[in-house]
């Protein structure tokens, strides 16, 4: 693997554009860059991308549609949005379009270069330092050495980076509540703001992939206080 991750930015300001790929580079990236949809997929379908940090706003269609797609075509490929600090409905969506996070403009560039290594952070498939490398839960099967999810028929679920690394932290703390502070804090290293519904969102993803959208046997709501991981867990090499 190049140890210099690839990152694509996308957004058609040329300036935005200009800054970022700059100070990117000085944060050991390897960066493209891209000003609209066409140009995106130029360079996706040119070089390997490690990550997307991509604008919702393009000239010629939108990032939350491009978005949706790259995660039915590229489900490795890492996504971070950038929205307008007022569009509360596009960081949603963009969630549930598979976006694994998202930050409001005007941003910092430092904490754009955070997020960016917080996500291929997540998404990489690197052996962990301990023994148990599979969690069998409710007829699943975890395995963190792969990053892949067993559904009890054999056929792997779909799971994002985020998403993923969301179970981990659950399955490795069987029985316990946990608040939407620390579960932000545990899988994306970062602090809550009073209106950041990711957490919820991941949940509802997670939920509905493990086919508990409806009866929350797996994933229970302790109202007032967090989700709780309430089926038995068992751990092995």
């Amino acid at each position: 693997m190049d140890p210099m991750p690839h990152i694509l930015v996308v957004d058609d300001d040329p300036e935005i554009r200009r800054l970022l790929g700059k100070y990117l580079d000085g944060q050991g990236f390897r960066v493209s860059l891209a000003g609209s949809r066409a140009e995106c997929e130029t360079r996706l379908a040119d070089s390997r991308v490690d990550l997307l940090v991509l604008d919702v706003m393009l000239p010629d269609g939108s990032g939350l549609d491009l978005c949706r797609t790259l995660r039915d075509r590229m489900p490795q490929l890492s996504v971070i949005l950038l929205t307008a600090l007022k569009e509360d409905v596009d960081r949603i969506l963009g969630l549930e379009f598979g976006a694994d996070d998202y930050l409001g403009k005007p941003f910092n560039p430092r904490e754009l270069a955070a997020r960016i290594r917080a996500v291929l952070r997540r998404g990489r498939s690197e052996p962990q330092p301990t023994a148990d490398r599979r969690y069998a839960f409710a007829g699943y099967v975890a395995d963190i050495e792969t990053r892949t999810v067993a559904a009890p028929d054999g056929r792997l679920v779909d799971l994002t980076g985020g998403e993923f690394e969301l179970l981990l932290v659950l399955l490795q703390r069987p029985g316990r509540i946990l608040s939407r502070e620390a579960l932000l804090d545990l899988t994306q290293g970062r602090s809550a703001d009073p209106f950041d519904r990711s957490i919820d969102i991941l949940v509802s993803r997670l939920r509905r992939k493990l086919g508990d959208d409806s009866a929350f046997n797996i994933l229970k709501t302790i109202r007032n206080k967090g989700y709780q991981l309430s089926v038995p867990v068992e751990r092995g090499a």
